[in-house]
């Protein structure tokens, strides 16, 4: 078992049959009631990056802007909000991707990516890697270059890792089943 696991696990909720009869859904809002964890989150995500060419880091909506924001103030890095559609005012850069039932669209402002950047994404939690691999798309719209993907839960048993592939994915905790 990982360090990471240990401190973590203890914290991260898991709701039966949420978001539907069957799902076994792990809630990352525990983290944020304990500030040690949450803590320790920011500074693993700072030990793992600090010394990579990362030149923003992009939060997918909502989770990922919790994760995100203070890991950009601590490297001292701009912090990119990927939203739902509709959310941003101004000209934006749009992605589509595949829900259960049916699409959703993704957007992000068209000045917040700079062409030639490296970005990092984070999400609170990868399942199937659908919202990244747009959120990659977004990126590369406006000429940058995704280097890394980073949550802090991962559920590899839906195969984010191959959806993503070739990014390098990270996670502080994995979950090896998604059923109650």
């Amino acid at each position: 078992m990982s360090k990471d696991f240990e401190v973590l696990d203890k914290v991260v909720g898991r709701v039966p049959d949420f978001p539907k009869q069957g799902i076994l859904f792990y809630d990352i809002t525990g983290i944020l009631r304990h500030p040690a964890e949450f803590k320790y989150c920011i500074d693993r995500m700072v030990e793992i990056y600090k010394d990579k060419k990362i030149d923003a880091v992009a939060g997918i909506e909502s989770r990922g802007f919790i994760f995100a924001a203070p890991f950009a103030e601590r490297l001292g890095i701009p912090l990119i909000l990927i939203r739902k559609k509709g959310k941003l005012p101004g000209k934006t850069y749009s992605a589509s991707y595949a829900l259960e039932y049916g699409t959703a669209e993704i957007e992000v402002h068209c000045t917040d990516i700079q062409e030639g950047q490296n970005i990092l994404l984070v999400d609170d939690l990868i399942a199937t890697g659908g919202t990244l691999k747009a959120s990659k798309k977004l990126v590369e719209m406006g000429g940058a270059t995704v280097t890394d993907v980073f949550g802090v839960i991962g559920l590899p048993m839906l195969n984010y890792e191959k959806s993503l592939a070739p990014m390098t994915v990270t996670t502080l905790i994995n979950y090896t089943s998604e059923k109650v």
